[in-house]
Protein backbone atom coordinates (compact mmCIF):
# COMPACT_ATOMS: atom_id res chain seq x y z
CA UNK A 1 0.00 0.00 0.00
CA UNK A 2 1.56 3.43 -0.82
CA UNK A 3 0.32 6.57 1.04
CA UNK A 4 -0.03 10.36 0.18
CA UNK A 5 -0.27 13.23 2.13
CA UNK A 6 -1.03 17.05 0.73
CA UNK A 7 -0.65 19.39 3.84
CA UNK A 8 -1.99 22.27 2.05
CA UNK A 9 -5.47 20.78 1.65
CA UNK A 10 -4.72 17.97 5.03
CA UNK A 11 -5.70 15.06 2.49
CA UNK A 12 -4.69 11.37 3.11
CA UNK A 13 -4.32 9.56 -0.12
CA UNK A 14 -4.21 5.33 0.67
CA UNK A 15 -3.48 3.83 -3.01
CA UNK A 16 -3.77 -0.27 -1.65
CA UNK A 17 -1.70 -2.29 -4.05
CA UNK A 18 -3.14 -5.48 -2.78
CA UNK A 19 -6.36 -7.64 -2.87
CA UNK A 20 -8.26 -7.11 0.72
CA UNK A 21 -8.73 -10.31 2.00
CA UNK A 22 -8.69 -12.01 5.91
CA UNK A 23 -4.44 -11.86 5.84
CA UNK A 24 -4.13 -8.40 4.40
CA UNK A 25 -6.74 -6.58 6.07
CA UNK A 26 -4.99 -6.54 9.33
CA UNK A 27 -1.96 -5.92 7.98
CA UNK A 28 -3.34 -2.65 5.81
CA UNK A 29 -5.56 -1.42 9.02
CA UNK A 30 -2.14 -0.96 11.12
CA UNK A 31 -0.63 0.94 8.38
CA UNK A 32 -3.62 3.15 8.21
CA UNK A 33 -4.27 3.89 11.65
CA UNK A 34 -0.72 4.79 11.92
CA UNK A 35 -0.89 7.36 9.20
CA UNK A 36 -4.02 8.55 10.05
CA UNK A 37 -2.95 8.76 13.87
CA UNK A 38 0.60 11.16 12.02
CA UNK A 39 -1.27 13.81 9.56
CA UNK A 40 -4.74 13.57 11.21
CA UNK A 41 -6.49 14.46 8.23
CA UNK A 42 -9.60 16.41 7.18
CA UNK A 43 -10.22 13.79 4.41
CA UNK A 44 -8.84 10.51 3.03
CA UNK A 45 -9.38 9.24 -0.45
CA UNK A 46 -9.09 4.87 -0.35
CA UNK A 47 -7.92 4.05 -3.86
CA UNK A 48 -8.72 0.80 -4.91
CA UNK A 49 -7.12 1.36 -8.58
CA UNK A 50 -5.45 -1.89 -8.06
CA UNK A 51 -7.98 -4.19 -6.11
CA UNK A 52 -9.68 -6.65 -7.82
CA UNK A 53 -11.00 -8.88 -5.03
CA UNK A 54 -11.79 -7.69 -1.50
CA UNK A 55 -13.67 -9.66 0.79
CA UNK A 56 -15.67 -9.30 4.08
CA UNK A 57 -12.65 -8.57 6.59
CA UNK A 58 -12.12 -5.33 4.01
CA UNK A 59 -15.68 -4.12 4.46
CA UNK A 60 -14.48 -4.00 8.47
CA UNK A 61 -11.69 -2.45 7.79
CA UNK A 62 -12.70 0.28 5.58
CA UNK A 63 -15.23 1.09 8.41
CA UNK A 64 -13.23 1.44 11.15
CA UNK A 65 -11.11 3.81 8.88
CA UNK A 66 -14.58 5.76 8.03
CA UNK A 67 -15.12 5.68 12.13
CA UNK A 68 -11.38 6.99 13.13
CA UNK A 69 -11.47 9.62 10.69
CA UNK A 70 -15.15 11.11 11.57
CA UNK A 71 -13.64 11.19 15.25
CA UNK A 72 -11.33 13.42 13.78
CA UNK A 73 -14.29 15.67 12.16
CA UNK A 74 -12.91 14.47 8.78
CA UNK A 75 -14.34 12.62 5.66
CA UNK A 76 -13.86 9.65 3.80
CA UNK A 77 -14.67 8.85 0.17
CA UNK A 78 -13.52 5.97 -2.34
CA UNK A 79 -12.13 6.53 -5.46
CA UNK A 80 -10.80 4.61 -8.85
CA UNK A 81 -13.51 1.87 -7.68
CA UNK A 82 -13.80 -1.21 -10.63
CA UNK A 83 -17.35 -2.78 -11.45
CA UNK A 84 -16.63 -6.10 -9.60
CA UNK A 85 -15.66 -4.14 -5.98
CA UNK A 86 -18.61 -1.24 -6.55
CA UNK A 87 -20.93 -4.62 -6.25
CA UNK A 88 -19.15 -5.88 -3.19
CA UNK A 89 -19.79 -2.13 -1.74
CA UNK A 90 -23.40 -1.80 -3.22
CA UNK A 91 -24.57 -4.92 -1.69
CA UNK A 92 -23.28 -4.11 2.06
CA UNK A 93 -24.30 -0.84 2.02
CA UNK A 94 -21.27 0.60 2.44
CA UNK A 95 -22.10 3.33 -0.31
CA UNK A 96 -24.55 4.77 2.28
CA UNK A 97 -21.95 5.80 4.69
CA UNK A 98 -18.56 6.20 2.48
CA UNK A 99 -19.40 7.90 -1.03
CA UNK A 100 -17.48 7.17 -3.92
CA UNK A 101 -15.65 10.21 -5.10
CA UNK A 102 -15.69 11.69 -8.85
CA UNK A 103 -11.70 12.36 -8.32
CA UNK A 104 -8.71 10.57 -9.38
CA UNK A 105 -5.77 10.14 -7.38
Amino acid sequence: MNTKYEEKDKLLIFEITEEIDHNWAEKIRRKMDNEIERYMPKKVLFDFNQVTFMDSAGIGMLIGRYKAVRRLGGVTELINVNKSIKKIFEMCGLLKIIPISNKCA
